[in-house]
């Protein structure tokens, strides 16, 4: 099948307009950068079409790697029923936010740069997702870091977008050594990083009742996704990753890398399945994030700030999901949050596009009627992450939050209430945007057709995208969950309630929403500055590490230390040499009288020597 072409195309892209993009026009670095994402999408539906009904793992060997001992690491890619949905929302989500790109970087410098880096964060994401190995996997895992912090710091000559690339890419290197350390004690478990192998040996021990190998395993993997899919402690960078494009919050924080913690998960079902205290730290670890990060998004005024929150809170849900045992469940929602999510970000551009750079919602309102395309599809996207009946959300979310009440049912209802958040926030953001009178400055348009065609696209995708059947699709992978529709009903209610009242406050009676806010003083200052997380953790880990860094590192070792051999060394040298620079004065009486002493003292030896004897 050649699966190789699938990563290999966009790496083409990648080397063609990074290499010779500066000489290009515009139109030429769109057919290269386009054309080689949507090459690589067809080839993906060729294949998989081709491998159809993928009953088994289809496995394609290149080349081996690594050879050391009894270890032997290969180049190889392979196709399951996870690694096609992940195909497909890759190239299918990431081609249409790269159409989409086209017209909202139209007046943008470093066009072509934009695009190369977009091109090879899909070659880094299709290696992620088709690797047979942990090994091939990790390196498409930090792969993706890599284009994140490029694409994050795009406005390099801005302050705030490299302190924001800087940030995801230290907070993710964070995550990635508890990764790393996962891998090494993988090889020494199981003597191999295949996923064939290590997953059949991992299904053949017994569950842990404690802390084993496997636990330890496990949590040092979501040690990893923390980082990678923004949950707590390592949810920060993902917020301020807004500081990029917009389509780089469309592609990478909401569609794609940061769902790789969740696919990684999923992948390795086997190991957690074994390692309970993984498993019920992974709900947990989402549950929480859930319910924190809508809690922040219910008072953002920035239209990016509460869709980044909102994907962090989402997220939360995908590993709720895994958490609990409804694997299929949990990539469901990672499929249907890539249709509306990215489709939120997109719809975000283009009101940010059509008001000259304007992201404040305060400074909005009244757009509907400037900007109808964007609106209705934004509206499509809205409904969808609340759970509206029989759109996307409904389904996915829902088939989390049942599982969740199988596990735990005060898993059901924090998730269910953080249902309610989700709807209410998504909607505040939508009614002061489009509703009301315009409170801004700019004068609003409609974007072009490159980018609202993309718009309505996944518009349609969000509203019709739960009627494909991901969990009967991953049937033969992950046991299916049951089903209770009174339970669905009843969240599905929630989300309604959470609209209503989002409405109240901010069509049918504006004032409520200050006088509430003013009425919890405190507690909404809190949760507008985020908790002052970023705060509590530049004063206790951030500042530490670099005022230590100062005075013991740099001050200490480095110029105290360091310096001061070299320097000493110098120093002595220095002064040896002015004493041997008396010898060479340049004058002959000198010289003679030198000689003279050199000699009687020559004599002087040679007479003690004789004597001696």
């Amino acid at each position: 099948m050649n699966l190789w072409l699938i990563p290999i195309l966009p790496l083409l892209g990648f080397l063609i307009n990074g290499l010779f993009g500066r000489r290009f026009s515009k139109p030429v670095v769109n057919v290269f950068a386009i054309g080689s994402v949507a090459l690589s999408f067809a080839w993906a539906v060729k294949s998989l079409v081709g491998l159809s009904p993928l009953e088994t793992k289809y496995v394609e060997h290149y080349f081996t790697w690594i050879q050391s001992g009894a270890l032997n690491i290969s180049i190889d890619f392979a196709v399951d029923r996870l690694t096609a949905v992940m195909l497909m929302v890759v190239t299918g989500v990431g081609l249409l936010i790269h159409i989409y790109s086209i017209g909202y970087m139209e007046h943008e410098g470093g066009y072509y740069r934009f695009f190369a880096y977009l091109n090879l964060f899909m070659f880094f994401m299709l290696v992620l997702v088709l690797a047979q190995n942990f090994l091939l996997l990790f390196v498409g895992w930090e792969g993706v870091g890599l284009c994140s912090y490029l694409l994050i710091g795009f406005y390099f000559l801005e302050q705030f977008a490299t302190d924001a690339g800087n940030k995801a890419f230290i907070v993710n290197r964070i995550g990635d050594f508890g990764f790393a350390l996962a891998v090494f004690l993988i090889v020494r478990q199981f003597g191999s990083l295949d996923f064939t192998r290590v997953f059949d040996a991992a299904k053949g021990m017994p569950n842990e009742t404690g802390a084993g190998i496997l636990t330890t395993i496990s949590l040092l993997l979501l040690m990893g996704a923390t980082g990678k899919s923004a949950q707590i402690p390592l949810y920060v960078w993902l917020p301020d990753a807004m500081a990029g494009p917009t389509p780089v919050s469309a592609l990478i924080h909401a569609a794609t890398m940061v769902t790789a913690g969740v696919y990684m998960t999923a992948r390795s079902a086997a190991l957690f399945t074994h390692a309970p205290i993984a498993m019920d730290t992974v709900a947990v670890i989402g549950l929480a994030t859930a319910f924190f990060a809508a809690t922040i998004g219910l008072a953002q005024t920035d239209i990016k700030k509460v869709f980044a929150y909102s994907t962090v809170s989402q997220l939360g849900y995908m590993f709720l999901g895994v958490g609990v045992g409804a694997f299929s469940a949990g990539i469901f929602h990672l499929m249907t949050h890539a249709f509306f999510k990215a489709l939120l970000f997109l719809g975000a551009g283009a009101v940010i596009h059509g008001l000259h750079g304007e992201q404040d919602l305060r400074q909005m309102g009244g757009l509907f009627k400037h900007m109808r395309i964007t609106a209705v599809t934004l509206l499509c996207a809205s409904i969808a992450i609340a759970g509206f009946p029989f759109t996307s959300g409904f389904f996915s979310k829902d088939a989390i939050l049942v599982a969740a009440y199988e596990r735990a049912p005060w898993m059901y209802w924090v998730g269910v209430l953080t249902a309610g958040m989700t709807a209410f926030y998504v909607f505040r953001a939508w009614f002061l945007a489009f509703t009301g009178e315009y409170r801004g400055h700019a004068h609003p348009h409609e974007s072009p057709l490159v980018m609202t065609g993309p718009l309505m696209l996944l518009a349609a995708l969000s509203l019709g995208g739960g009627f494909i059947n991901i969990p009967h699709w991953l049937e033969p992978m992950f046991a299916e969950k049951a089903e209770n529709q009174t339970l669905a009903w009843l969240s599905a209610g929630v989300g309604v309630a959470g609209i209503l009242i989002a409405y109240l406050f901010y069509v049918a009676r504006p004032g409520l929403a200050d006088s509430f806010s003013n009425a919890v003083g405190g507690l909404y200052k809190l949760v507008y500055n985020k908790y002052f997380v970023d705060e509590v953790y530049n004063a206790t880990v951030v500042q530490p590490v670099v005022k230590g860094s100062r005075a013991i590192l740099w001050r200490g070792f480095d110029a105290g230390f360091i310096d001061g051999i070299v320097n000493g060394i110098g120093a002595r040298s220095r002064g040896i040499g002015g004493i041997l620079r008396l010898l060479q004065s340049g004058n002959i009486r000198s010289y003679a009288a030198w000689i003279v002493l050199g000699s009687v003292i020559v004599l002087l030896a040679i007479g003690f020597a004789g004597g001696a004897q």
